[in-house]
């Protein structure tokens, strides 16, 4: 027997509250009249019987009262012998996240989930999980050891980032329909990066009880990693002083201060080699500039010399394609010359020489082909002639892009090309002298992306709109929008290609956008998005996706997809590379791609830094997590001497017990003042 709040114990003080009610219960005497003393003899009369207990079955009752409550106040519970061993169904949870290939966590890990296994009783189900990037049930729950054992033997170490929120999703979704309470039995490192950022999500139901393995016994090896990276995903010029040059951070993680050697590998040779100063548990940043990369794609990474407790993420890979600068077709009314200029002038800051811009003005379009552009602009260009306008339709199919600016040509009722769209009203904000701002931006648009907006709305906020056009936005994806509710930025999605409808112009007559930093930030990202440089990023973190074919695409009417994983292999089945459109990068390395608009693109994939921190959970968090599963006190089982105990709380008898004695004790305590009255 045991007490779950053996505090509450303390509480037996007052037991003497009894004990004081009944001893200094006040003795009345009853006067009686008499009609003279001198006959009485003076004398002493002994208070000793009166200081004695009266009533013992009240003082007894009420003494029991009390005991009884403080008992179920410190929650009293027994251990009862059960054949549980048998009712029991046995989760194995294997954590094959990328921190676990720090030392022997994984090998040591592992080997303890077959020793469980193999102590388990022929009779009892068993079920195998990892626990990477994401939860693979590999078996079923049955008793079958040599296939629970082939399950176990099956797992390897992964590149994932593990989530225990994600385990506690899955377990509370498995116990709702499981037969039988679950022993969880997780093996794991226990890294307190795993832990999602709300502690609910890993609180598992009463019928499931949670023994912990922790493969790291609570040490945190010193570890250096290089945490990010920044480097160009396409440069054309290597002498470039601004675009040539990759910055990298390298950080430590319950490290000392040290003096870490850094150097950048391009395709497999080191070519500069630095020396940078870590202080303790920090960070240092190290530059390499110019970078010597050859034409096409370059497998590139940055990487720390010399090993520690995890030498697996001492690299950060990435990829550099260099190219000749691409051409951009510049499509404007004859009376257009501002927007050229402006655009020209922010492409050329923001893109240093990967662009080069010729411009057409709408009538010398006939003869043009799009498809030698890397993407086409449409500026106040009004009404295309119908044989480049058909040209330009069949160029997004095929995975082109196009910004269309709409500019002081768009009147009302005038139809966007490639839209098809007419425009439903123009607001001349200027005529009524209330400039319209932007009051929404979507910063996970590819074209508007920024990781911290702030609070001038990524300085959006300050810019002034005096001319702006009203289309129906339909099935695009509206990006940005005025102070008055109208659509600024749209996107439509057309089979593999894009059409980005700007409502506004590109010059200070319709806006004064044009004479603020972020229209620099602006055509840098945008021309990356329609030019498919922006899904062809320098790197990728494991477990991302990357789209391969347009949504809207019909299946089996585009081109095969190929993809080839860091091992060499093809993932894709010949069904899935016509039909697939994302694929999950589930392992760090370069990922050759073929996309379905024909597209070639070399990937370098790394593991979620956060892995990196090996820094395990808190023993009193871990034993929060195991022992309260469901933020109450739920029967426990446990194991001693191989026979299974069950934990059964006794706090609600003894409540009820102390209910019954405190009736008892109203009865009597109102008989006994019945005859007290009566005597008086």
């Amino acid at each position: 027997m045991g007490f779950l709040t053996p505090w509450f114990l303390a509480g037996l003080a007052a037991l003497g509250v009894p004990v004081f009610v009944h001893l200094l219960r006040k003795h009345v005497t009853t006067p009686r009249l008499v009609s003279s003393l001198m006959f009485f003899e003076r004398g002493i009369q002994s208070s000793t019987r009166h200081q004695r207990l009266r009533y013992l079955l009240l003082f007894a009752l009420r003494s029991a009262l009390l005991l009884l409550v403080v008992l179920a106040f410190a929650e009293p519970f027994v251990r009862l012998a059960t054949t549980g061993a048998k009712e029991h169904d046995l989760l194995i949870v294997l954590d094959n996240s990328f921190s676990m290939r720090a030392a022997t966590r994984f090998a040591e890990a592992k080997q303890q989930a077959l020793t469980l296994l193999a102590a388990k009783p022929p009779s009892q189900k068993a079920q195998v999980i990892a626990l990477g990037g994401e939860i693979e049930m590999l078996t079923q729950p049955v008793a079958d050891e040599a296939q629970l054992h082939s399950a176990l033997e099956s797992i390897q170490p992964g590149d994932g980032h593990a989530n225990f929120g994600e385990l506690g999703r899955s377990i509370r979704a498995m116990a709702e329909t499981a037969q039988r309470p679950l022993d969880l039995h997780l093996f794991s490192d226990m890294q307190r990066t795993a832990m999602p950022a709300n502690f609910a999500e890993m609180m598992l139901p009463p019928n499931v009880t949670l023994v912990l393995h922790d493969a790291a016994k609570g040490i945190a090896a010193p570890n250096w990693t290089v945490e990010r990276v920044s480097a160009p995903a396409e440069l054309a010029d290597p002498k470039d002083p601004k675009r040539s040059r990759v910055q990298a951070v390298v950080a430590g993680f319950g490290t000392p201060a040290a003096e870490k050697t850094v150097s950048l590998v391009v395709n497999g040779k080191p070519i500069v080699t630095h020396k940078v100063t870590v202080p303790a548990d920090g960070r240092a940043v190290v530059e390499f500039a110019p970078i010597d990369v050859g034409y096409g794609f370059n497998r590139c990474e940055v990487r720390i010399e010399g090993g520690d407790a995890f030498p697996a993420d001492d690299a950060s890979l990435f990829v550099i394609r260099r190219s000749d600068p691409e051409r951009v077709l510049f499509v404007h009314a004859s009376n257009d010359s501002r927007s050229v200029s402006y655009f020209g002038a922010a492409l050329g800051a923001a893109g240093a020489g990967s662009f080069l811009l010729q411009s057409a003005i709408t009538e010398q379009t006939t003869d043009l082909d799009p498809s030698k552009f890397s993407f086409v602009v449409l500026s106040d260009a009004g009404t295309l002639p119908s044989i480049f306008e058909h040209t330009l339709s069949q160029y997004v199919a095929k995975g082109g892009g196009v910004l269309i600016a709409l500019g002081t040509n768009a009147g009302r009722g005038t139809r966007i090309p490639l839209l098809g769209t007419d425009v439903r009203e123009v607001h001349d904000y200027a005529r009524i002298g209330a400039p319209a701002t932007v009051s929404q931006a979507d910063f996970t648009y590819p074209a508007l992306a920024q990781e911290q907006p702030g609070r001038d709305n990524g300085g959006w906020a300050e810019t002034k709109f005096f001319y702006a056009a009203s289309v129906n936005p339909g099935q695009t994806r509206v990006a940005a929008s005025l102070s008055d509710g109208t659509p600024l930025l749209l996107d439509r999605q057309s089979d593999e290609g894009h059409v980005l409808l700007f409502t506004s112009g590109l010059d200070n007559l319709t806006n004064d956008l044009p004479l603020h930093p972020v229209f620099v930030a602006f055509i840098d990202k945008a021309a990356r998005y329609l030019s498919g440089h922006e899904r062809l990023g320098a790197s990728q973190l494991v477990d991302s996706f990357v789209q391969l074919r347009s949504a809207a695409a019909p299946a089996g009417e585009v081109a095969n997809v190929e993809v080839i994983d860091p091992h060499g292999r093809r993932p894709l089945s010949l069904s899935e590379a016509r039909t697939v459109q994302t694929f999950r990068l589930q392992r760090a390395g370069f990922y050759q791609v073929r996309f379905a608009n024909g597209q070639d693109a070399v990937i370098g994939v790394n593991p979620d830094r956060r892995e990196s921190d090996l820094l395990p959970i808190p023993q009193d968090v871990q034993q929060l997590w195991s022992g309260n599963n469901a933020g109450g006190t739920p029967a426990e089982t446990t194991t001693l001497d191989d026979v299974k105990y069950r934990r059964v709380n006794l706090w609600w008898y003894a409540m009820l017990l102390a209910l019954v004695v405190a009736l008892a004790e109203a009865a009597l305590a109102s008989r006994y003042m019945r005859t007290q009255r009566e005597e008086a």
